[in-house]
């Protein structure tokens, strides 16, 4: 099977500062774990820069030029109280959401049969007119609409395994019965959505959520029971993943108590399920992950998963 990895150095270049978790660092542990010879056969492209116009899909467009400008030239900004910009930060979302346009069009059009976007920032917090949560721009509902767009895909899901509810994809795919998303999560825990009476205007919105200190059989029963027979019944033609690592024992931001084979385990089940409905197509986009050595591995794992089928 051929995977497709997408990153750019500029993704490096966001800078939160010193202390702030979502840390240059984080990118290049998963980049270090990738240079392993395990990952020699992966196609490595260079993440273009994403338009406004892609991005405009998502947020409007108002609020995509004013996240723009908010990016300093010097120094650093918050978005939010969690959501700092540096010079480097504007560069970064826009290669973070041309990943994920990019990986879109190499898997429907056969270039790879499924993709991961090895980027930051994070996306899946960020909401239609509001930066937050460590996130700039929802780059994976970027991704699934320019599926929808470019390719004239009908139904487009996302699946998000990060320990924090993905707000953001919710909230734009809430009223859009096309589009699914399903989560797993710790909750109740920030950013306070995911409630399992949450399931969207068209019952397009599943989640699952998992109390502190759930561990792999919660995890595995919650896909297993809730997320897989859903998506399987959603029929998409596409599935995104929205791959957080933070769910994992060693991670500091949160109390889900997941190991590095339950990453094996749900790519495997994800690629099962997409190997059924859609061909087998799969576009990931790293989220979350805190604990630098946990987040290597376990991204590592699930890239690896990626190119065994």
């Amino acid at each position: 099977m051929s995977t497709l990895m997408l990153t750019h150095y500029a993704c490096i270049g966001h800078e939160p500062g010193k202390g702030h978790p979502e840390s240059p660092n984080r990118l290049k542990s998963v980049l270090s774990t990738l240079e392993a010879e395990t990952f020699n056969d992966l196609i490595r492209r260079v993440a273009p820069l994403g338009s406004i116009e892609q991005i405009s899909r998502v947020h409007p467009r108002d609020h995509v030029e004013a996240v723009l400008d908010a990016i300093p030239t010097e120094g650093r900004r918050a978005l939010d109280p969690d959501t700092i910009a540096s010079p480097g930060s504007g560069d970064a979302a826009l290669r973070a959401a041309g990943a994920a346009c990019t990986a879109v069009d190499a898997v429907l059009t056969g270039a790879a049969d499924n993709a991961f976007c090895a980027v930051r920032p994070p996306g899946h917090h960020a909401e239609q007119a509001k930066s937050m949560g460590f996130c700039l721009f929802n780059s994976i509902a970027v991704g699934a609409e320019h599926a929808r767009a470019e390719h004239g895909l009908t139904r487009v899901a996302v699946v998000d395994f990060d320990v924090h509810h993905g707000n953001g994809t919710q909230a734009i795919f809430w009223d859009k019965a096309d589009l699914f998303y399903a989560s797993t999560h710790q909750y109740p825990f920030y950013p306070g959505s995911g409630g399992a009476s949450e399931r969207g205007a068209s019952d397009n919105i599943v989640n699952a959520p998992l109390s502190q200190m759930s561990g792999s059989l919660q995890f595995q029963d919650a896909f297993s029971n809730a997320i897989l027979p859903a998506l399987r019944g959603f029929q998409p033609e596409l599935i995104m993943i929205s791959a957080g690592f933070d769910a994992h024992a060693d991670d500091p931001l949160a109390s889900l108590m997941l190991n590095d084979e339950d990453y094996r385990w749900v790519t495997t089940a994800l690629m099962d399920a997409a190997n059924d409905v859609c061909e087998g197509r799969i576009v990931s986009m790293l989220e979350g992950g805190y604990d630098l050595a946990a987040l290597g591995r376990c991204a590592g794992i699930h890239v690896e998963t990626l190119m065994s089928a």
